[in-house]
């Protein structure tokens, strides 16, 4: 539940990025502009944008609410403890030989 959870919350966030740059700004930014001769005007367009972005913002402070409930529930630090599991190098896995180090002894001293 959790991973699907988490999987949700970032495409939200991914998609809320998206509509915030594309949306028009005083600054001029990623402004998308908006002409007459398209399907909407360009206040239509912007209030769609504003709005979607409103419910985008919605679903991201839910998605949050849940990973944080879900994580105490299951006594974590962290929602990614559970998706992310380390535990060092198995033992299948095949480790190169250390390195040989040469004997300071043996080498030529200057005269």
């Amino acid at each position: 539940m959790t991973t699907i959870l988490l999987v949700i919350h970032l495409m939200v966030a991914v998609a809320m990025i998206v509509l915030v740059l594309l949306q028009r700004s005083e600054g001029g930014a990623l402004g998308i502009g908006g002409g007459s001769d398209g399907m909407m005007s360009a206040r239509g367009l912007g209030n769609a944008m504003t709005q979607a972005t409103a419910i985008l913002a919605g679903v991201f402070f839910l998605t949050s609410i849940g990973l944080t409930v879900l994580g105490t529930m299951e006594n974590r630090s962290s929602v990614l403890d559970g998706v992310i599991e380390t535990d060092g190098p198995s033992s299948t896995t095949p480790q190169a030989p250390a390195p040989v180090l040469p004997d300071l002894n043996d080498l030529p001293t200057p005269e």
